[in-house]
């Protein structure tokens, strides 16, 4: 007998847990979850509301940890497991400047991984947060 999956919730993540989705919630991208569900529903459902109620709404919201240094630790493992996170961790180095950090928190964050990663890993980190930087500076 297969295991019977419940039909996913229609409420979106930032309805469900409004106080932390607020506080923890990129203000780079707002419209996350669309965005997620547009590109990913069709192919998982509930892909969009998962990845956002439980990164969002109960991961980053734990205590212990502030949103920037979340998001620096987040910066650094996505360095740290190399070029296939490229298009991950350029939204996460948007998020952490979101979130109060600066270049060269970020950059730092970034450069610690080759001792870690790998000086490939490292440059690829380093490339990634020269394009975000580039484009946060045309759009200014």
């Amino acid at each position: 007998m297969l295991c019977r999956r419940p039909a996913p919730r229609k409420v979106p993540a930032h309805d469900l847990c409004p106080r932390t989705w607020t506080r923890h919630r990129p203000d780079t991208e707002p419209r996350l979850e669309q965005v997620l569900a547009e590109r990913y529903d069709d192919l998982v459902d509930g892909f969009s509301e998962s990845l956002v109620e439980w990164a969002y709404g109960r991961h980053y919201a734990r205590p212990g940890l502030d949103l920037k240094t979340r998001q620096l630790c987040t910066v650094a493992a996505l360095t740290a497991l190399g070029g296939q996170t490229g298009p991950q961790l350029k939204v996460n180095i948007a998020h952490t400047l979101a979130a109060g950090a600066s270049r060269a928190e970020i950059v730092e964050a970034i450069w610690q991984m080759a001792v870690y990663g790998g000086l490939p890993a490292a440059i690829n980190g380093l490339n990634a947060a020269l394009d975000v930087f580039a484009e946060l500076d045309q759009s200014a």
